[in-house]
């Protein structure tokens, strides 16, 4: 039932869609000329999205018969995605602009992808959960390939956009087997259906439906599309695919997981432990070979994946606290380094990708090497680094559910996971020049770098907060 009450509720959603097809009629009526007040409107809308996020909590728990959820967990995470959309928006200007002028769909299309991760973390229903997840997917595969001229990235949304119909056919297909064994798409009467005990139809609707929900989160074995298309889609893009989509997908996942599979914690435990373990373990060893950079954060974010999962692997309150915190400092981290990276240009001011280029950085451009120091070693886990702490927040609520071999395998991992992140700070700071870079960086990339390595280096401050927010969120969910 469509009432005023509900429609509170999916406030931010509502002022998204209004903002991103007024945008989009300015885009297709004023041409090029319109990127850069389009690219503030789009940020004035998700800032304004992101204040209406009171008004959806004021409503209560449920929102249209059930279908969408108007929580302290859905709060929480559509917080960071529009964050993260925001400042995705911010850092692409003066990329685009050195291949030509910069183009004003850039910012719809991700005003229309938060729309969708904004659906996908607020579903009560599987059938919410696919229309959020298309939404979010279907501007994913345009911006991937947005640059048309580059062979790259065309490649790059070739590939994501097989391999993603692929997941979600796997993700339909669970969603049709759930249905069909409980009766039902909602998830409290999947949990219901759940109590009597699991059949074996629905661990099969189990299993897939986690099998394709791990291939949104980059988790192994469903990682394969990462590498490349990390690499092959703009600099921009790949800061907000690391960044919004992850919270978003990792969001959905501990929701269904704990609202609608919690009876079957014991069977959907098994395979959030093994696909921990193995993303942990690939994304560590994979890393170390590569000299793209790029494709480095993308293994690194298959890592961290894997240590937030950890969290989600607990089944407890404060495991699903511990993740949210975790992908709350992630995002952080990965704004920050990637801002970094998108001011890694020549002297000519066109993009570099290689580690090598980075030798020498910490003489040519000392403020840039320390900014990109800290966040290699807050994302290796080195205290007092906000990195640090959200490990151990995933490694202590691990060991408090008797998970001790677990967090144990992760605490090792790190120490294995340290050597490409301390590689990158060796090659700034103790190898002979490279060529030099640009002599400075983008005004916006100089503010949005300088703001994420404050909340990294005294990110203990913000600790007490943090865990509050995190704590409610989780909370909503049990």
């Amino acid at each position: 039932m469509i009432d005023s009450a509900s429609l509170l509720a999916v406030l931010p959603e509502l002022i998204l869609t209004a903002g991103g097809l007024i945008l989009m009629l300015i885009a297709a009526y004023g041409g090029d000329a319109t990127a850069r007040p389009v690219n503030w409107l789009a940020v004035l809308t998700l800032a304004a999205a992101g204040l209406a996020l009171s008004c959806s909590l004021a409503h209560g728990p449920d929102a249209f018969d059930g279908l969408v959820r108007a929580d302290a967990f859905s709060v929480f995470a559509k917080a960071l995605i529009y964050g993260a959309a925001a400042a995705a928006i911010l850092l692409a200007p003066r990329y685009f602009s050195v291949g030509g002028v910069p183009r004003p769909e850039y910012p719809v299309l991700i005003l229309f992808s938060s729309i969708g991760m904004g659906m996908m973390v607020s579903a009560g229903d599987l059938l919410t959960l696919y229309v959020g997840l298309e939404m979010q997917s279907l501007a994913a595969y345009v911006l991937a390939s947005f640059m048309r001229q580059d062979e790259r990235s065309s490649e790059a949304g070739l590939k994501y956009f097989v391999l993603g119909s692929l997941a979600s056919g796997i993700l339909l297909y669970g969603s049709a087997l759930l249905y069909g064994f409980t009766g039902s798409t909602g998830f409290d009467g999947i949990a219901v259906a759940l109590t009597d005990g699991v059949s074996k139809g629905e661990l099969f609707g189990l299993v897939f439906v986690l099998a394709g929900l791990a291939f949104k989160i980059s988790a192994v074995p469903f990682h394969m599309w990462t590498p490349d298309v990390y690499e092959g889609a703009p600099t921009p893009v790949t800061t907000f695919f690391a960044s919004a989509p992850k919270v978003a997908a990792i969001g959905l996942t501990v929701r269904v997981a704990i609202e609608a599979l919690g009876p079957a914690g014991l069977q959907w435990q098994q395979v959030v432990i093994f696909v921990a373990l193995a993303s942990i373990l690939f994304g560590a060893v994979a890393a170390i070979g590569q000299t793209n950079i790029k494709r480095l954060m993308a293994y690194s974010s298959i890592n961290n994946v894997g240590f937030a999962l950890i969290g989600l692997a607990t089944a407890t309150p404060a495991g699903a606290a511990a993740t949210m915190s975790y992908m709350a400092i992630y995002v952080v981290m990965t704004i920050g380094g990637f801002a970094c990276i998108l001011q890694m240009r020549d002297a000519e001011g066109r993009p570099v990708e290689t580690i090598a280029s980075l030798a020498g950085l910490s003489r040519s451009r000392k403020g840039l090497a320390a900014a990109l120091a800290i966040f290699m070693f807050s994302m290796a886990g080195i205290p007092p680094l906000f990195g640090f702490w959200a490990k151990f927040l995933v490694f202590d609520a691990a060991v408090a559910a008797g998970l001790t071999a677990l967090a144990a395998f992760g605490i090792a991992m790190s120490v294995i996971g340290a050597f490409y992140y301390l590689k990158i700070i060796k090659t700034m700071y103790f190898d002979e020049p490279a060529a030099p870079y640009e002599a400075r960086g983008g005004a916006v990339e100089n503010v949005i770098l300088t703001a994420c390595a404050a909340v990294i280096v005294f990110g203990y401050f913000l600790n007490p907060l943090l865990d509050r927010a995190s704590a409610a969120a989780a909370a909503s969910l049990f």
